[in-house]
């Protein structure tokens, strides 16, 4: 595949004109910020965790399409997770990124499956994801792509 689909860029397309959950989540009890300097690409995630489940996810973010659309695309499937699914989750994306194979679980996720041939996209789409993987770490994070 060399570059997403005209169905993936659809979806690309609408998760960055309408970004699902996008706006600062004030009950957040966890929050990362992520920035890719190549791009300059910045997003700043949250979470409101409850034991051990994701009852809520949002973002903010500046960026290009892929970066926004991704972070969408990701928030919208961190809704009702455990931590331990979101891990999981956002190493399935990052296998994602580098093999182009798309597993069912990442669902509309799987839109950016073509990225991966975009190497200097790569970062972009993966933003919000290694922020994610940082904040799930460590609750309060800097990350970088």
């Amino acid at each position: 595949m060399k570059a997403p689909r005209e169905m993936d860029r659809q979806i690309i397309l609408d998760h960055h004109r309408r970004p699902r959950h996008f706006g600062v989540l004030p009950e957040a009890n966890r929050v990362g910020a992520g920035h890719n300097p190549v791009c300059g690409d910045e997003v700043q995630v949250m979470l409101r965790v409850n034991g051990n489940v994701i009852e809520q996810a949002g973002f903010t973010a500046k960026g290009c399409a892929i970066s926004v659309a991704s972070a969408s695309l990701m928030t919208s499937l961190m809704q009702g997770k455990t931590l331990a699914e979101a891990r999981d989750l956002a190493a399935k994306f990052s296998t994602m990124m580098q093999t182009g194979e798309a597993p069912a679980e990442l669902g509309e996720s799987a839109a950016l499956q073509g990225v991966h041939t975009l190497h200097t996209r790569v970062k972009c789409a993966s933003l919000a994801w290694k922020t994610l993987e940082s904040l799930l770490e460590k609750g309060t994070t800097q990350a970088e792509a």
